[in-house]
């Protein structure tokens, strides 16, 4: 079963986020809030988290997962940014995109598209979140909490905690959740491309 943190929305109780890193550094697979919607999350290296949220999305291996930073120092250690994209970027956040970027060595292959050699990074606006990445002290390896056929993410936590409690291991519910996924933006080609509109405003990358 499913551990689940009732944290509060604008003072997460220090105590719990620390437990809550102390399971993902054992490898749990969480559910937690972000400023766009429920997302799963697992540590960086974690192989069987990967898998895990492979399963329960039925995700293939051209899907871009996301490394959720805390701010753009962590961030620029496992993607690529020039100077036009940095600017672009460093203007919409913290915020609700993911920007799919060339990774750098520090990203596990894993992790990578097969093809493209990208990944998808973010730095959300959550107080809950950046709470739990702080400390962490490294991104979370993350994807939306989207089920198979479902064409919008759950948004409540005692919901999830019912209906995944046994392929997740822990729930963190902060309160209400969006139900729009982030906006991603691709700067890995020769232009900037819109791949989905979500939550964020995408006119500024237009």
């Amino acid at each position: 079963m499913a551990k689940y943190f009732d944290v509060h929305p604008e003072n997460p109780q220090r105590r719990t986020i620390s437990n809550v890193a102390d399971s993902i550094r054992s490898g749990a697979l969480i559910a937690y809030p972000t400023d766009s919607c429920f997302a799963l999350g697992c540590q960086l290296g974690s192989r069987s988290g990967i898998d895990r949220i492979r399963s329960i999305r039925n995700l293939d291996d051209r899907h871009h997962f996301t490394l959720v930073c805390q701010n753009f120092s962590q961030l620029g250690q496992f993607v690529h940014v020039d100077n036009d994209v940095f600017r672009a970027i460093k203007a919409a956040t913290p915020g609700s995109y993911t920007f799919i970027l060339p990774a750098t060595k520090e990203v596990p292959r894993q992790l990578l598209h097969p093809k493209k050699k990208t990944v998808g990074v973010r730095i959300p606006d959550h107080v809950v979140t950046q709470a739990l990445l702080a400390e962490i002290g490294e991104p979370l390896l993350s994807s939306t909490l989207l089920l198979p056929d479902e064409e919008e993410p759950m948004t409540q936590g005692w919901e999830i905690k019912e209906r995944l409690d046994h392929v997740v291991d822990a729930v963190i519910d902060s309160g209400d959740c969006g139900t729009e996924p982030t906006t991603v933006i691709d700067f890995s080609g020769d232009g900037v491309e819109i791949v989905r509109r979500g939550a964020g405003d995408p006119a500024r990358f237009e």
